[in-house]
């Protein structure tokens, strides 16, 4: 009887282990395009699974956890001004009280690079917050590199 019991246990474990999900609702992409010979162009790809959404770099302190970018230094390269992101959408959000912006679908951002060397490879990383009608998932980052010849 106690091992019958047991073994019920345990499929029950499995079976509840098999069906929990790992949201993963945000995939990341990095392309890069050589402007001139000192300068280039590295985009950064958010792609969105239907129903989520990411926030805005933009976003009023007391609000969600807004979209960031950070470029490692590199002798190779210098960040020109700041990552640029394409007009959000915007809704009021009554938990924060405020008007926020936001993207779903996709996104591109996009970052104008000095070459130094005419050639290099830029690192980086991006933090961001995905949501749905539900639930926001903790903050999560992904690290890019991305190769300029």
């Amino acid at each position: 009887m106690k091992k019958l019991i047991l073994l019920m246990t345990a499929v029950l474990f499995a079976v509840t282990g098999a069906f929990a999900q790992i949201h993963k609702p945000v995939k990341w992409t990095v392309a890069s395009k050589k402007l001139n010979n000192n300068e280039a162009m590295v985009y950064v790809k958010a792609t969105i699974q239907n129903g989520w959404h990411i926030y805005s770099q933009n976003i009023k302190d007391g609000g969600p956890i807004p979209t960031s970018f950070t470029f490692a230094k590199s002798g190779d390269y210098g960040i020109i001004g700041k990552t640029a992101e394409p007009k959000p959408k915007v809704k009021h959000e009554e938990v924060f009280k405020m008007d926020v912006g936001y993207f779903t679908n996709e996104v591109i951002f996009q970052q104008k690079v000095k070459l130094n060397k005419g050639t290099a490879t830029v690192r980086g990383t991006v933090e961001w917050q995905a949501c749905d009608a539900s639930q926001c998932l903790p903050p999560d980052d992904y690290a890019f590199a991305v190769t300029i010849k």
